[in-house]
């Protein structure tokens, strides 16, 4: 109450003095005037509005003209005192701000109201407390544009028969309870230690990631490059047997193409008597348990078995080859009288 009254007295008083400096402003009547640029000077004849005097020389008739009101066309900011407001969730708030208003009638802002810019400031305090009301405390940080156009459009279309247009408004300053404010801050802190936190974890969960695909890639990598090594190790392998067995294959050819020539019986047969005497030689060092002929001293006797060897393994491809194929006429003869086979 005491808050109110104080506001009601400060507005009384600015009222007066604004009657003061209207009624000081009014010039006397010397008949040549000179009217200063964006100014207006209003003239009354016999109490009665004459005409509005343009900037420049005016004449005027004495005693019976007289220089009523004085109007700025100037762009006029005006200052709105602090005010408070009650949201739509109960909170209250003390705002304040600035009001950028210009007389566009003088004629209008002179006999339409008695003081233009208290009542321009009255209704924008006014209009802020309606709009303030219709909305919460977190949405009048978010709209302070769309809650300046609110209040411009309202006045404006109040203030048309006072010749005034507002051209903006502007919140100046926003004071809430401290406990309030206390609660706004904690919410502030608690949605940043959120944010971090989800960052954090967005950033480990990313690195995860990557490090999995890492180790996908790496393992990927890996057992293609075994799989190569293995390939090229059979590759290898296989090109090893096949150049043995092509070289064993040509030395066969050879051999067998000495064995047709002259002498070539007397040369395998040495060369197998060769081979037995190396291997007999080789076997003590292989084996701890050695078996050996009854005769180990006598080369000629080994030799001679050497050849035994070679002669019947002749003998055995010679007969096998000169052996007709195995045929099942040969089953059907091969019975005993009750049917069964032998």
């Amino acid at each position: 109450m005491l808050r109110g009254s104080k506001v009601l007295q400060l507005a009384l008083k600015r009222q007066q003095l604004s009657q003061q400096a209207r009624l000081l402003s009014a010039k006397v009547n010397t008949i040549i005037c000179f009217v200063p640029q964006q100014e207006a000077w209003i003239i009354e004849r016999f109490g009665k509005f004459h005409k509005t005097l343009e900037p420049g020389l005016n004449i005027i008739l004495p005693v019976v003209d007289s220089i009523k009101y004085i109007q700025s066309l100037k762009e006029i900011a005006i200052d709105v005192p602090h005010q408070s407001a009650i949201s739509s969730d109960n909170v209250v708030l003390t705002i304040d701000g600035v009001l950028y208003v210009k007389v566009i009638d003088p004629n209008k802002a002179s006999y339409g109201v008695e003081d233009a810019e208290y009542a321009v400031t009255q209704l924008a305090q006014t209009t802020m407390r309606s709009e303030i009301g219709r909305i919460t405390m977190d949405n009048v940080f978010k709209e302070r544009d769309a809650l300046n156009q609110a209040i411009v459009d309202a006045i404006n279309k109040a203030s048309l028969a006072w010749g005034i247009t507002c051209l903006r408004y502007e919140i100046r300053d926003i004071k809430m309870p401290d406990r309030v404010s206390q609660a706004m801050q904690l919410q502030v802190e608690a949605e940043r230690n959120k944010r971090a936190q989800v960052l954090e974890s967005e950033g480990i969960k990313i690195a995860e990631i990557n490090r999995a695909e890492g180790n996908r890639q790496a393992a990927i990598l890996k057992s293609e490059a075994e799989r190569a090594a293995q390939i090229n190790i059979a590759e290898g392998e296989a090109n090893a047997i096949l150049t043995k067995a092509k070289a064993k294959a040509a030395s066969l050819e050879l051999l067998s193409a000495a064995i047709g020539r002259k002498n070539g019986h007397d040369a395998v047969s040495l060369n197998i008597a060769e081979q037995y005497v190396s291997a007999f030689s080789n076997l003590a060092k292989e084996s701890n348990t050695v078996l050996l002929p009854s005769d180990t001293g006598n080369m000629s006797n080994m030799v001679a078995q050497a050849m035994t060897i070679y002669k019947n393994l002749d003998q055995q491809k010679i007969s096998a080859a000169q052996t007709p194929p195995y045929t099942d006429s040969a089953d059907d003869e091969v019975e005993n009288t009750d049917g069964n086979s032998l």
